[in-house]
């Protein structure tokens, strides 16, 4: 079987899509799919097999991502998905419209992953506009959209939910994002260290992910406020880029926690992101419009124990309370339990154990077992999964 997934942001673009799309592709060819790609072009990438590049522009106020070209992409998509069964869309923006346009032209089943909740997101890219207001504009588009398709893929109960509220009514199929466990395995904690000037032992709590306002990591600093009167030594480190930096350095200054935040910009997710999450003591998220919550997993899978607000997307991972603690969502309540947990290790002991055997249960192999599945029941073949599919119409 051969799917064309189709997409307005991917690699070098890093983000929660781009590892979306990277980790499915490289897990699916075991259960007997190929892959093939139309996403932007952002420089001089390398061509490579299977991936088609649509030349664009920057984003205004948002220069890592590109704006592809309208007809570019149409004609791209188009031409790619000639001797495919099915398309998969992974953006609601121009490459959502190529997608659908080819599919209904060649008579593809076509299905498409809901992954940001824009609702919650808009507010902070456009807060001269009335918030009620734009959430309705979100929930309409989006309605429209996924009405259009065949399918529609989420990555948790949490937004599945939040789509049928919507009024969407073509089916929703729950099926996370798996990760590639032995990736974040056998990182270099000391080496890490060193090279980021971080005493071997002095206690790091760790945020990875792109530095924007929807992530909420100024919570985490008022958390950290708290967290050091308790444990003084404490330093979070933020591992990202992302329209917020410049205000999150000056929220750093304000609250005098100069000493306790580094900033240490994008990592490479094959190498130094392993060394990173083998760095710290603890991983810490606060999120409240995640669609998933992958680098919760990833931090699991690497030993690394989690404490993080169980909200929209994280609440399927953090449910269990499996290598993770979920206090309220208070800064005071948070930067306690983190204090306590870095200060009593012999007690959370069995938490650290836990991590990596829950991670285990998220594996990229599984969930791409149920993605091939999937495919299978849209273009009416038969395809092996290793799990069931979760959907509601």
């Amino acid at each position: 079987m051969r799917i064309l997934m189709v997409s307005d942001v991917f690699f070098p673009r890093v983000n929660g899509v781009s590892t979306s799309i990277e980790t499915f592709r490289q897990t699916l060819a075991a259960h007997g799919v190929e892959v093939r790609l139309v996403v932007p072009r952002y420089g001089d990438e390398a061509e490579q097999a299977g991936i088609v590049r649509v030349a664009g522009r920057p984003v205004p106020g948002d220069p890592e991502d590109r704006l592809v070209g309208w007809r570019a992409m149409h004609r791209a998509v188009l031409e790619a998905a000639r001797d495919c069964d099915l398309i998969h869309i992974q953006t609601p923006f121009v490459a959502h419209y190529a997608g659908l346009k080819a599919a209904r032209q060649l008579g593809l089943p076509v299905v498409a992953t809901y992954h940001t909740l824009f609702e919650e997101y808009l507010q902070h890219y456009a807060p001269f506009l009335p918030a009620g207001w734009l959430r309705g504009q979100a929930r309409a588009f989006s309605r429209r959209q996924c009405n259009a398709l065949d399918a529609v893929i989420v990555p948790s109960t949490a937004m599945r939910q939040r789509l049928a509220s919507y009024g969407v009514s073509t089916p929703l199929h729950v099926l996370p994002t798996g990760i590639p466990l032995q990736r974040f395995a056998g990182g270099h904690r000391q080496s890490f260290r060193f090279k980021h000037g971080i005493l071997s032992t002095r206690p790091v709590a760790l945020f990875v992910g792109r530095v924007a306002h929807e992530k909420n990591i100024g919570f985490l600093f008022e958390a950290l406020h708290h967290a050091r009167q308790l444990r003084p030594d404490i330093l979070l480190v933020v591992a990202g880029e992302g329209p917020a930096m410049g205000d999150l350095k000056e929220r750093v200054k304000a609250l005098g926690l100069r000493d306790h935040v580094q900033f240490i910009g994008y990592l490479d997710r094959q190498r130094e992101l392993p060394d990173c999450y083998a760095a710290a003591d603890v991983f810490v998220f606060a999120s409240r419009t995640e669609t998933q919550g992958l680098v919760l997993l990833e931090a699991m899978a690497a030993g690394l124990p989690v404490i993080a607000l169980a909200e929209m997307g994280t609440v399927d991972i953090l449910a269990g309370g499996r290598g993770c603690l979920s206090p309220a969502a208070e800064a005071r309540v948070f930067g306690e339990t983190l204090a306590d947990f870095l200060n009593r290790p012999s007690a959370w002991q069995g938490l650290r154990d836990e991590a990596p055997r829950y991670a285990a249960e998220w594996s990229d192999t599984a969930m791409a077992g149920r993605l091939a599945a999937l495919y299978g029941t849209l273009a009416g073949r038969k395809m092996s999964a290793e799990t069931p599919l979760t959907a509601a119409a």
